[in-house]
């Protein structure tokens, strides 16, 4: 078996490659066009990349979906039993029992096979406060490495104080496994690019988080090299610009098929009992309908909305290899410029409690407005400190700082870009493994086990 590193760039693209990205240029000599899965968000991508197969086959058909026997919206489960079908560490034990795998923060990667794993998770504590944590296989890892690296950085992770450092700890924590114990596989995940692309768009001002992501490259590709391993490079998604948001609840609810529960004069949507409702992905929604006859009808309301590209029915998610049951029963694809937002309030007074926070699990889809501080708060350092020191004083709190203003949102992802360029790409030290200037997102599979298993 010969060792490799697997380092999983978020959101880079052929075309971002240029004057800030050195050694990334050099490793893209012997690189490839991924086609991207639908939806191209982390979470599906990332399982066809593990398991060889499209969602319908691996079941993971978003970051998040409604789970229909406990009428739940769930956004980022970590579970790895989550995820149906063979994982490539099972297919490589079988192939040779002494084959080992480091999962570095790919997700789904709580309850894991994996021999050695790290994932963010914040600790929750019953007086209600969220403390930054990570989960690791073996439990002591976590331990050793926020003793060593520091608490794992949560908030630079996410939301409006991403940086490079979350990163730099996992690129630590990395390095740190293969010189403890050499894992036949080590799977690496650097979000750091996908903040800024989301926050300012590809055209953006971003040459400085490329420049900040190909050094750490640079120093995980030499790290790794330097002790024989083989290196891949690889990307889930490509985020391009775009200009418009749709908002299929706010239309579902026009229509009259959402169903809202009042709480405390705010509006929390009550999928349970809703004839219909959007679950909003980035540029991709699944749209639940309660009866089967009002699939139809709920159709022919998505149609010709402004934002939306398609309306796929049975037909439509066979075709996408979405036909999984998880999946909404009609599901849209916004048009190259567009993506969709979870909002069903029309009334910014009556919105959720968790609207204005950083809250990935409450909230019934994606919220990339988490990436930013509201613009409008007068002074925000002044009141992020107030609300921490509450915090501290152990009085309630709410950080409500997040903006409800879906137009600063600059980049998405989620639909197959236009231009090949524009989407992922798969990079290698091993130039003769590939064999074409393009390959599909189920060929990662087995091009990852052929980096392990080929001479």
């Amino acid at each position: 078996m010969k060792r490799t590193a697997v380092i999983n760039v978020v959101g880079l693209t052929r075309s971002l490659l240029g004057e800030n990205t050195p050694c990334l240029n050099s490793l893209a000599a012997q690189s490839a066009n991924i086609r991207a899965v639908t939806p191209a968000v982390t979470c599906t991508a990332q399982s066809t990349y593990l398991t060889g197969k499209a969602p319908a086959g691996h079941g993971i058909v978003g970051n998040g979906w409604y789970f229909r026997d406990l009428s739940q919206i769930w956004f980022w489960r970590q579970s790895n039993r989550l995820v149906q079908g063979e994982k490539i560490w099972d297919a490589a034990r079988r192939l040779n029992p002494d084959f080992t795998c480091a999962n570095i923060c790919w997700w789904y990667n709580m309850v894991t096979d994996a021999d050695w794993a790290i994932t963010p998770r914040p600790l929750y504590c019953a007086d209600g406060r969220k403390i930054p944590d990570c989960y690791s296989i073996p439990m002591d890892l976590r331990d050793r490495f926020n003793r060593k690296f520091g608490q794992f950085p949560l908030f630079n992770y996410w939301g409006p104080l991403t940086s490079i450092a979350s990163s730099q700890w996992i690129a630590k924590a990395a390095m740190a496994v293969e010189q403890a114990h050499q894992p036949t596989l080590n799977l690496i995940y650097l979000p750091h690019l996908d903040y800024n692309l989301q926050r300012l768009g590809p055209d953006g001002d971003i040459g400085r988080d490329l420049a900040q992501i190909d050094n750490l490259c640079a120093t995980l590709t030499g790290f790794f090299q330097q002790r024989g391993c083989r290196v891949v490079v690889l990307s889930e998604y490509g985020i391009t610009p775009v200009s418009y948001v749709a908002h299929p609840n706010r239309i579902l609810r026009d229509s009259g098929f959402l169903s809202i529960k009042v709480d405390l004069g705010r509006e929390y949507l009550d999928p349970g009992t809703c004839r219909a409702f959007a679950v909003s992905d980035h540029q991709v929604a699944h749209i639940y309908v309660k009866n089967p006859n009002d699939i139809s009808a709920v159709k022919s309301v998505f149609e010709n909305v402004h934002g939306v590209a398609e309306v796929l029915d049975q037909e439509g998610k066979k075709a996408y290899e979405l036909d999984h049951k998880r999946s909404g029963d009609l599901i849209l694809i916004a048009q190259s410029n567009a993506w969709f937002s979870y909002y069903y309030w029309q009334d910014d007074s009556k919105a959720p409690d968790y609207a204005r926070t950083v809250n990935i699990h409450s909230k019934p889809g994606y919220d990339p407005c988490e990436l930013f501080i509201d613009p409008d708060i007068a002074f925000p350092k002044l009141k992020t400190g107030y609300i921490l020191l509450k915090k501290m004083l152990g009085f309630r709190y709410l950080l409500d700082i997040i903006p409800l203003n879906p137009a600063l949102v600059k980049g998405s992802h989620g639909r197959i870009t236009k231009n090949d360029d524009d989407g992922p790409i798969f990079m290698t030290s091993e130039p003769s493994f590939l064999d074409a200037s393009a390959l599909a997102a189920t060929d990662v599979y087995d091009l990852l086990l052929k980096h392990v298993f080929s001479d």
